[in-house]
């Protein structure tokens, strides 16, 4: 099925001129990964709603305040850690990621930060992602901030968790918690937005 641009103004409540701007990536991302029924396509879209804050953020928002540290990352930071790094991005996401996903060298923390519609993150996420697209995203990571690839690789990570079947099922809680956290079960950040948003895409789809 195809998406217009009227079912994103309607479903984001988002301006006609974002909607053009996605419409067609859109379209092309959902093609390539069978992302075609009303069910995918609304679970698809609500995720991606939320994930970028409605196709308005295609970079991960970092700036963290000292007290969202601790509930972000509760692990990581301690209430003398988060004072010395709020509201200071790049520090945050070398110690909120480093040593993990794949990221080994100092910086890749901030380098691999989330991108695109559904927040890429972490080095071995973007290997991935750059041989599946063919895009060179180790010396170019910004690739992903593009609509064309922002929307591709948030497809191409759909499909790779293979959520089309959860989609198919209308499984909206594990959808969001795959890519909220890496694993079922588990309640997603901005699960009710989540939810929300799934319902009037499936309204504006039918």
């Amino acid at each position: 099925m195809k998406i217009t641009p009227s079912h994103l103004v309607a479903i984001m409540r988002c301006h006609d001129a974002t909607a053009r701007l996605w419409a067609d990536p859109l379209n092309n991302a959902c093609e390539r990964f069978e992302i075609n029924t009303p069910l995918r396509v609304a679970a698809f879209l609500a995720q991606v709603g939320h994930e970028s804050g409605r196709m308005s953020r295609m970079v991960e928002n970092l700036s963290y305040s000292a007290a969202g540290l601790m509930i972000q990352w509760k692990d990581l930071f301690d209430a003398e850690l988060a004072a010395a790094c709020a509201r200071q991005p790049e520090r945050i996401a070398n110690i909120a990621y480093g040593g993990r996903m794949g990221n080994t060298a100092p910086g890749d923390g901030w380098k691999f930060r989330g991108r695109g519609l559904i927040q890429i993150t972490g080095k071995s996420n973007y290997i991935a992602c750059g041989a599946a697209l063919q895009l060179d995203l180790l010396t170019h990571p910004e690739l992903l901030e593009r609509p064309q690839h922002a929307a591709m690789s948030a497809a191409w990570y759909w499909d790779s968790r293979f959520l089309n079947a959860l989609a198919d099922v209308g499984d909206i809680q594990n959808i969001g918690s795959l890519i909220n956290t890496g694993r079922r079960g588990r309640v997603p950040h901005g699960a009710e937005e989540r939810k929300a948003l799934y319902q009037v895409a499936l309204k504006a789809l039918a």
